[in-house]
C-alpha cells in the first residue's frame, strides 16, 4: 500500500480520502480476517531515522520505535528481537548483504500503514526492514528481489500466519531534499542527523501543504505523476512477473516517474517474499492518480494461489 503524510494533513479533498478509505476498509478487512501472529513491514524512510553519515541498502530492525511525524503514531514498536536476529541471518546466509539495527528509527513510512490497518501500530509483533528509497545511490531492483525472496524462504519455515506489508508511492515526486541541492541546514539533517526542532518541524509541514496544493492546481516545479507508468508497473505485480524490473535502471524511475517512485522496492520486496511461497494472486486492487497527496496511491491485497 502507499503512505502519504497528507493523509494527515488538511488540504486533500473529502471525495478523495473517502474514496480511499474506503479502498483501506477492504484492506483491513482482508486482515482482520488472516489475523497475521507476525507482521513483517518492508518500507523507506525519509531522513528520519537514516542519514548519509552512514545509509544502508537495507537494514533488518531488532528494536524500533516511531518518531512520530506528520501526526503519526510515536513509541516503540512490538518487535520480536530474536526472530527478527534469525531473519537477518538468514538473508546474510542467502548471500543478500543486510544491516541489522538495535535501535531503529522509523517514519510514517513504517508507522502510517500499520495504524491504518491495526489502529494501534504496536498491537502485534512486527519486524520492519528498511529499503533505502530516497537517498541515492540506491541498490538496483534485482537485489531489492533478491532481499524479498531471502526473506520470503525464511517466513516459510515459520509456523506462524505472516502479514508482508510493502509501503511506498508509485510515481511522486514530493519536495525531498537531496545531497546535491540541500540548502546547509537541510545537509546537516540529511547527513548528520541534525534534529528538528518543533518550529522546523512546523515550517517543514506547511511547505508539504503548500507544495500539495500548488501541484494539485497543476502549479510548481514538481514532476507530473505518470498514472500510464503505474498501470505499468501494477501490471506486473498482479501478474507476478517481478523479474521484468530487474533491469529499470534508478536514472530511468527517476525520469519517467519521479525521485520518489523508488519507494516501489517496498512493493517489490514485499511480492517477492510472497512469490518465495509459491504462485500469488491478488485479490484488492485498489489505484488513484492524486495530485493533493502528491502520488498514485495504489493498495493491493495478495494471497498464495494455493
Amino acid at each position: 500500500m502507499s503512505h502519504s503524510p497528507l493523509l494527515n494533513l488538511p488540504g486533500p479533498s473529502q471525495d478523495l480520502l473517502d474514496d480511499i478509505e474506503s479502498a483501506l476498509a477492504e484492506a483491513r478487512e482482508f486482515v482482520s480476517d488472516f489475523d497475521p501472529e507476525l507482521v513483517v513491514i518492508f518500507s523507506p524512510d525519509h531522513y528520519n531515522g537514516f542519514f548519509y553519515r552512514l545509509m544502508p541498502p537495507f537494514c533488518i530492525g531488532t528494536a524500533a520505535a516511531g518518531v512520530g511525524d506528520f501526526g503519526t503514531q510515536s513509541g516503540p514498536l512490538d518487535v520480536p528481537a530474536d526472530l527478527a536476529t534469525d531473519l537477518a541471518t538468514a538473508v546474510l546466509d542467502a548471500d543478500v548483504d543486510v544491516a541489522f539495527s538495535a535501535s531503529m528509527e522509523v517514519d510514517h513510512g513504517t508507522v502510517q500503514p500499520l495504524q491504518k490497518l491495526f489502529g494501534d501500530a504496536a498491537s502485534r509483533p512486527v519486524i520492519p526492514i528498511f529499503i533505502n528509497s530516497v537517498a541515492t545511490p540506491l541498490a538496483p531492483l534485482r537485489r531489492v528481489r533478491a532481499l524479498g525472496t531471502a526473506v520470503g524462504q525464511y517466513l516459510s519455515t515459520l509456523d506462524k500466519r505472516v502479514l508482508v506489508i510493502g509501503s511506498g508511492g508509485l510515481s511522486h515526486d514530493p519536495p525531498v531534499p537531496t545531497l546535491a541541492t540541500a540548502p546547509p541546514a537541510a545537509l546537516e539533517r540529511i547527513v548528520h542527523a541534525r534534529p528538528m526542532t518543533p518550529e522546523q518541524r512546523q515550517a517543514r509541514q506547511a511547505a508539504v501543504i503548500q507544495a500539495a496544493q500548488e501541484f494539485a492546481r497543476g502549479e510548481g516545479k514538481l514532476q507530473p505523476l505518470n498514472p500510464e507508468w503505474d498501470h505499468r508497473f501494477l501490471q506486473i505485480v498482479d501478474g507476478g512477473h517481478l523479474e521484468d524490473v530487474d533491469g529499470w535502471a534508478t536514472s530511468w524511475i527517476a525520469h519517467e516517474a519521479g525521485n520518489s517512485a523508488h519507494e516501489i522496492r517496498t512493493w517489490v520486496a514485499a511480492f517477492a517474499a510472497l512469490a518465495a511461497a509459491g504462485p500469488y494472486k491478488t485479490t484488492v486492487r485498489y489505484y488513484k492518480a492524486a495530485p493533493e497527496l502528491i502520488a498514485g496511491f495504489a493498495i493491493r491485497t495478495a494471497v498464495p494461489s494455493t
